[in-house]
């Protein structure tokens, strides 16, 4: 009977160590997520990314896109539950670590530069101008939209 209980024993502490290691990697991965951003969403989702094209003199001019300021938590679409505007919802969405992305039609870009700037037309349609690469746009101004 002792050498039955020894194995019952050996399983259990390989299962404890097993569910721990699992539990480090998921908080380690969470965290990587929070400080970083794997995406355009803020999110692991299950979009694939865009592939980046190759750099030429034509693709790095300044265009204009024009869409819906928003965050990449919640993109076009803010819960109404929550009591809050578009543009509050952004904000804090921004402020707890999404980014703010541009929502033109069926395209969202992730839009750099200055944090200031953008907060000004957040929750709200706005004309954007800066270098679009891949799914990113550097921003260089942005234009509430009327």
């Amino acid at each position: 009977m002792k050498t039955n209980r020894f194995w019952i024993e050996i399983l259990a502490l390989g299962s404890s160590i097993a569910c721990a290691l699992a539990l480090l990697i998921a908080t380690l991965g969470t965290a990587a997520v929070a400080v970083g951003g794997p995406s355009e969403s803020g999110q692991a989702d299950s979009r694939a990314a865009e592939p980046v094209p190759a750099k030429d003199s034509s693709s790095l001019r300044p265009q204009t896109r024009e869409g819906m300021v928003t965050c990449s938590r919640c993109g076009a679409k803010h819960s109404a539950d929550l009591g809050k505007t578009a543009r509050d919802c952004t904000r804090q969405c921004v402020q707890g670590g999404s980014t703010f992305t541009l929502v033109d039609g069926d395209k969202t870009y992730r839009l750099d530069g200055d944090v200031q700037l953008l907060r000004k037309v957040a929750g709200q349609r706005a004309r954007v101008v800066g270098v679009v690469q891949g799914n990113t746009i550097n921003v260089s101004s942005v234009a509430a939209s009327s």
